[in-house]
């Protein structure tokens, strides 16, 4: 087993400024000081600070924050929607057919649906939690996967050997790439790469930022989900039918581990920092946690029937898995190996994307 480093990220910064004090002064005259007072020194702290001129864009911090977690229903033609802070749900959102995989842009605005019947893809406004359009692709997509820079979402279309491109501006298809049979999942690394499960192939297709195949990477039989770490520097393959996880060093596109993965991994995801992975084990009903630096399960949490789909909250500190055969989704706490709480869902819930604020 090689051994892994994963880099950590830097910590946040905060700053403030002086408060001016005025005394014996009218309510009305405190009023008209404070505002004067304020509007000579915002300069001052806004340059002291560092602080770029105000401007409303796509991915300005909104208030209040509210980390919501998205739960594709395959059999029952919705999505269900919960606050990962107070883990319950907020609502439910009305798709295409079939929906099974979810994703969310990287700034939080934006969730995708695939729907697996219906041949199309769904796109929910996270602030209302309304359908704002619908973008047809090949048959049978299974995930809908945004770039890094949230600039185009692929689709891994199960029924056509393809992986559609969509503008995430424009919401039209603008390329679509032929990769291996069957693929079923995706994952995305800052530097533009896609990484693409062939279920039917025992392969992972890699793209790249143009959605060109540069290569075919053998990993086990029947590769499921997968993911990477935040870095990119490692990207995770569940292979359903031989029980293990591919471990593939993206600078060398290589697979230089395998780890454990239960009888049947099918999601898995990474803790934020990079030391662990979780993977679902379909077969077995519960949840691995895999440590990732000496490749060894260091937690086992049973879970619902048929676990599929894996996400974890920007913090780190609860995983959410979808059930399947239970209609559930559980939560829970990684430090301590335990569910949390048990949410109901639609029907036969599969794919899972949390967003990052």
């Amino acid at each position: 087993m090689r051994p892994f480093h994963p880099a950590g990220a830097p910590p946040g910064t905060a700053g403030g400024g002086p408060r001016p004090r005025r005394a014996r002064l009218s309510r009305r005259s405190r009023h008209l000081c404070w505002t004067s007072a304020a509007a000579l020194l915002l300069p001052c702290v806004l340059a002291a600070a560092g602080t770029p001129p105000a401007r409303t864009t796509r991915h300005q911090a909104r208030f209040p924050i509210r980390v919501s977690a998205y739960v594709a229903n395959s059999g029952s033609r919705t999505v269900s929607v919960y606050d990962t802070r107070l883990e319950r749900q907020v609502g439910a959102v009305q798709v295409g057919r079939g929906p099974t995989g979810v994703g969310v842009s990287p700034d939080g605005d934006e969730a995708y649906v695939a729907n697996g019947r219906s041949g199309d893809v769904t796109f929910i406004g996270t602030t209302h939690r309304l359908p704002t359009d619908t973008v047809e692709v090949q048959r049978r997509p299974f995930s809908a996967t945004p770039t890094r820079d949230g600039s185009e979402v692929l689709v891994a279309n199960f029924g056509s050997d393809t992986v559609s491109v969509i503008d995430a501006d424009d919401r039209q298809v603008v390329n679509t790439v032929p990769v291996g049979p069957l693929p079923h999942s995706i994952t995305t690394i800052p530097d533009g790469r896609a990484y693409v499960t062939d279920n039917g192939g025992h392969a992972v297709t890699v793209l790249d930022p143009e959605q060109h195949v540069i290569g075919t990477i053998r990993v086990g039989d029947f590769p499921s989900g997968i993911s990477s770490t935040p870095s990119g520097d490692l990207v995770f393959v569940s292979n359903t039918g031989s029980g293990t996880v591919s471990v593939i060093d993206t600078h060398t596109d290589s697979v230089v581990a395998t780890l454990p993965g239960g009888r049947a991994p099918m999601g898995n995801a990474v803790s934020p920092d990079g030391t662990h992975l979780y993977v679902a084990d379909s077969a077995q009903d519960c949840l691995l946690i895999v440590g990732i630096p000496d490749g060894r399960i260091v937690g086992h949490v049973p879970v619902g029937v048929k676990p599929q789909g894996v996400a974890i909250t920007p913090d780190g500190r609860r995983v959410w898995v979808t059930n399947e055969e239970s209609d559930t989704v559980s939560v829970i706490d990684p430090f301590v190996a335990r569910v949390r709480a048990t949410l109901p869902t639609g029907h036969e819930p599969e794919g899972i994307a949390i967003t990052p604020r």
